[in-house]
């Protein structure tokens, strides 16, 4: 299984490519590279990648417009666009598009390393981001299932706790007339054991 990360580095100067896969290879990176805007987007048919550079000035598609078929397609890809003809507008309008990044030629090793890691970094606090809400509302629906569950449960239980309390309040004049009637029984229960008891006495003591 390859773990390593993918980059694709779309550059009409061959050399550009190069000097990228030289940087990142060793770095642990696994570089493809594509010399137009055309080739990139076929290089990119069922693959995914982790950082995506193109220059700006090619010829057919310039990187502006690789750039937004690039988010369109694959919106949490971050493209870094590079080139050697940097303007505002240009800046502007990249960043409009989506563009993670904007560097101009010539481009150092310890830039190419920064400005990937940059990008990284950038597409990992996105990702976070965009999940974040998304645990949060997951816990919300389970925390909020277990309510209603244990609602339910607890709700046979109050009924029957209801229905006994009713009962109870229903039949407590008809036990409290049964103690009424009783009673003058156990009275002439008791009255009638002592006196028993007391002639069992007196004839012992004869």
């Amino acid at each position: 299984m390859n773990t390593k990360l993918q980059v694709l580095v779309i550059d009409d100067d061959a050399v550009v490519g190069r000097s990228f896969d030289r940087v990142l290879t060793e770095k642990g990176y696994q570089v493809s590279t594509a010399l137009n805007g055309e080739q990139a987007m076929q290089t990119m048919e069922g693959k995914n990648f982790d950082v995506v550079f193109t220059d700006i000035k090619m010829p057919g598609m310039d990187g502006l417009e690789v750039t937004e078929r690039i988010k369109a397609r694959c919106p949490w890809t971050p493209v870094v666009v590079i080139t050697g003809y940097g303007t505002q507008a240009n800046e502007v309008r990249a960043s409009v598009l989506g563009a993670n990044g904007f560097v101009r030629k010539p481009l150092t090793p310890e830039m190419i390393e920064s400005v990937t890691l940059k990008a990284l970094q950038d597409r990992d606090q996105t990702n976070e981001e965009v999940e974040a809400p998304v645990v949060e509302k997951a816990v919300k629906a389970e925390e909020a299932s277990v309510a209603k569950t244990e609602k339910a449960q607890a709700a046979p239980k109050s009924a029957g706790r209801a229905l006994k309390d009713i009962g109870l309040f229903f039949a407590s004049p008809f036990i409290a007339l049964g103690y009424v009637i009783a009673l003058p029984f156990v009275g002439f229960y008791m009255f009638a054991k002592l006196g028993l008891e007391a002639h069992s006495k007196k004839q012992t003591n004869k």
